[in-house]
């Protein structure tokens, strides 16, 4: 069974026709950049282009990087501040034609990374972490989702952790791998003592990369891993969470 996923990035927006038996792009997937000013209108067209590319007629699954209650739009850290209080689904409902649900980017790539990656069969308490503009993070218990934890927010040394900590933050400064390590594993420390997870599963773009950092962050009793979908996992989890909500 294929449902088509769209994950809404503050640098890019891309999607797929997801392969849901196999927990993979059925396809692969077309990108477009992200808006800026990232507002409502402008990122819908983006995502109906990105959709129309493969012809897609059905359930879309979309994800947004900030809270989303329902299907509406609370917090808006990268992206437009006018996304504030829009019905996201309802947006892209009358923009597409079709049936769309919308959810937090990193709860979906949780949900993706739980049932077909890193998190699968783990029980506990786990957390996800994507790093890139911002940092998004996913909590389960058992495997539940606990929704919209934004964790990148927390303040850590006076500065928020996704100021201090994101990809993007490591590109404009130009810090090296170890210097970032360094302030990755700062984050991981407080996300420890505050929830005492047993896993960390980095995700995000970086995951491609887990060689040259992973080693690097030392002083974490919880097992850190990248995550096996990688950035294509929030793609996946998008089209999962549409699948379920148009059963």
């Amino acid at each position: 069974m294929n449902v088509f996923g769209v994950d809404i990035g503050g640098s890019g927006i891309k999607g797929a026709p997801v392969d849901l038996d196999r927990g993979d792009l059925a396809e692969p997937r077309h990108k477009v950049l992200t808006p800026h000013p990232a507002a409502p209108e402008p990122v819908a067209d983006c995502v109906a282009e990105v959709v129309r590319h493969f012809g897609w007629s059905g359930p879309v699954g979309v994800t947004f990087p900030g809270v989303v209650t329902g299907s509406v739009v609370r917090t808006a850290a990268n992206v437009d501040k006018n996304w504030i209080d829009v019905d996201a689904a309802e947006l892209l409902r009358e923009r597409l034609g079709m049936p769309v649900t919308v959810l937090n980017d990193a709860d979906a790539a949780g949900v993706a990374e739980m049932t077909f990656g890193a998190g699968k069969g783990r029980k506990g308490t786990v957390m996800l972490l994507t790093f890139g503009t911002g940092i998004g993070s996913a909590l389960f218990l058992d495997g539940r989702l606990v929704p919209n934890t934004e964790l990148g927010h927390l303040e850590l040394n006076n500065h928020e952790a996704e100021k201090r900590a994101s990809t993007k933050v490591k590109e404009d400064e130009g810090l090296s791998w170890e210097h970032w390590a360094r302030r990755v594993q700062k984050y991981l420390a407080h996300l420890e003592m505050l929830f005492s997870p047993e896993l960390f599963i980095i995700g995000g773009g970086v995951s491609r990369k887990a060689d040259k950092f992973v080693p690097l962050l030392h002083h974490i009793r919880a097992e850190i891993v990248p995550a096996q979908l990688r950035n294509n996992a929030g793609i996946v989890g998008a089209a999962m969470t549409a699948a379920a909500e148009h059963r």
